[in-house]
């Protein structure tokens, strides 16, 4: 089989899409983001209103709405389910597969879009985020179409007309990713350009940016939502523009510090199994391109540096955030990897072995912790076993045929074979989801549910309850992310437990869940109410 047998890659496709969307349906929605995002999206298609995004009944406008319209259209059309909840993740995934190997094969041949679709197909942490309920692939899809988009307009054999036509989808792409995250879908594309530009000093590149035009476009696909959802809700400008913006980048406001290389960290181990090749694809980019006035290869270099870099340098750090560096990571990987010998790829697979042994030994050493119990670690523990010998044989035979010479059959095996690991890992870690998701609790609480029964969350809040028993609770004592929301509704919540338990004792008929520490508060004060069900961190309760 040759990269050019049409057939061959037809069939080896329709395989990973089989493995990529297997387990979507499988998996329990998780918290806090996959509840958070699911519920807002169920809030839209149950109250209509798709312009003001609510929490749990509470104004949220940490982030724009475009990843909770698309939630609330699957809602709408297939109805709620887990896997309609990560449809617009898993499919955003796969449509930047298809980007990247679409871009790779126009920029640097046939071979090396292929190269670069499997590198991202089966790189850890891009099937991770394709199969969870966030934000983040979409942002990353909307990106990689701007990026790629863009670098199809500058090649040097670009018409004008062609130029013309990629430009205004890289503007309408990066409208998306502002409506899918924020200024971040703006502020890459910019950084990278004027990064370029500086190093280059290509200055008639920003000649052919159809600047009026192309903002046009992108005011024309931002602005509605911002203008409609500001008129009915004046409070949204300040919190969402600095608060979300400008202080959640520069302070530490939202507690997710972490060390200045933790996005480094997070590259080197979301590469797998691909670190290596992704590696000597870096090292080798930078090289001018012979020839070439535009140099896409190191435009793809100074963006992966400056995703990297920024978010850095950020004073709020979560994993996902540097995903949108992996499409073009792996368009250089598809690149480096047409001119890579056998000999050179086999000693770039050997670290997978490695990681797959180390994996497997040291599995029976992996001990519980935090709140998850070590019975569903045990559970979990056969699933990572599983990955790993997966993980170890696919590595060993890639090592031996790139050896022998085959470099394409060895990528395919280890791109397959990455993929394949990784969702076994996906789908093994529902073991889980006991601790992580209210799925189970609130199947257990559905038969004391009456319609209008007042629902109370004491002390905490599990962003999944509301979506797996449909409807919101009332927070007592709890504000966290919906403070801001609250500041402008404070009638939705109850500020302290003392209160109540006045309104409790009202109540004809009430349920409520509560934390751990309260609960036996409650028990110890010889508080009226009955326990009806609870696992080993919450315990849900009804009025005599």
């Amino acid at each position: 089989m040759t990269v050019l047998d049409a057939r061959s890659l037809t069939l080896l496709a329709l395989a990973a899409l089989v493995i990529w969307f297997a387990n979507l349906d499988y998996r329990k929605l998780i918290k806090p983001d996959e509840g958070r995002y699911a519920e807002i999206s169920r809030e839209m298609v149950t109250s209509g209103d798709w312009v003001t995004p609510r929490l749990n009944g509470i104004k949220y406008f940490e982030k724009p709405p475009l990843h909770y319209w698309a939630g609330a259209a699957a809602f709408a059309v297939f109805g709620q389910h887990e896997w309609t909840a990560r449809l617009w993740s898993a499919l955003a995934g796969v449509l930047g597969i298809v980007l990247t190997w679409y871009a790779g094969q126009r920029l640097f041949g046939v071979a090396a879009g292929v190269y670069a679709a499997v590198v991202l197909a089966s790189s850890l942490m891009y099937v991770v985020v394709g199969h969870l309920n966030t934000l983040d692939m979409g942002l990353a899809l909307f990106l990689s179409a701007a990026l790629c988009a863009f670098l199809l307009a500058q090649r040097d054999e670009a018409s004008a007309r062609a130029n013309a036509v990629w430009m205004h989808i890289a503007w309408a792409a990066t409208a998306g990713a502002v409506l899918t995250k924020g200024l971040v879908g703006l502020v890459i594309p910019a950084a990278t350009l004027a990064l370029y530009t500086l190093v280059q000093r290509d200055w008639r590149l920003w000649q052919r940016l159809h600047l009026v035009t192309g903002l046009l476009l992108f005011l024309a696909i931002t602005a509605p939502w911002v203008v409609i959802v500001s008129l009915r809700n004046p409070e949204f400008a300040w919190f969402f523009f600095v608060h979300e913006h400008f202080l959640r980048y520069t302070t530490t406001i939202h507690q997710r510090v972490e060390p200045w290389y933790y996005f480094l960290v997070l590259v080197i181990a979301g590469s797998l199994p691909w670190t290596a090749v992704v590696a000597h694809a870096v090292w080798s980019a930078w090289k001018t391109q012979s020839g070439a006035t535009f140099q896409a290869r190191r435009f793809l270099l100074i963006w992966c540096a400056f995703v990297l870099l920024f978010f850095s340098a950020s004073g709020s750090k979560l994993p996902p955030y540097i995903l949108p560096l992996f499409p073009a990571a792996a368009l250089l990987a598809g690149w480096r990897l047409t001119f890579t010998s056998g000999t050179t790829l086999a000693w770039q697979i050997v670290p997978v072995t490695l990681v797959g042994l180390v994996g497997l030994l040291a599995l029976p050493f992996v001990r519980a912790s935090g709140d998850t119990p070590v019975e569903l670690i045990q559970a979990f523990k056969p699933w990572i076993a599983a990955a790993a010998l997966v993980a170890l044989a696919a590595a060993g035979y890639a090592a031996w045929v790139a050896r022998r010479g085959n470099v394409q059959r060895a990528v395919l095996v280890t791109g397959l074979a990455g993929l394949l690991a990784i969702q076994l890992m996906m789908t093994g870690h529902e073991s889980l989801s006991p601790s992580m998701s209210a799925y189970r609790m609130a199947q257990q609480v559905k038969p004391y549910l009456r319609p209008g029964v007042p629902f109370y969350s004491v002390g905490t809040y599990d962003q999944t309850l509301d979506f797996y028993l449909g409807r919101t609770v009332t927070l007592v004592q709890f504000r966290d992310e919906m403070d801001y929301g609250l500041e402008q509704e404070p009638q939705l919540a109850i500020p302290t437990v003392a209160q109540w338990m006045e309104t409790w004792k009202r109540q004809p008929y009430a349920l409520a869940q509560v934390d751990e520490r309260i609960y036996e508060q409650l028990q110890a004060r010889g508080f009226s109410m009955q326990l009806i069900a609870n696992d080993h961190r919450r315990y849900f309760i009804k009025t005599p």
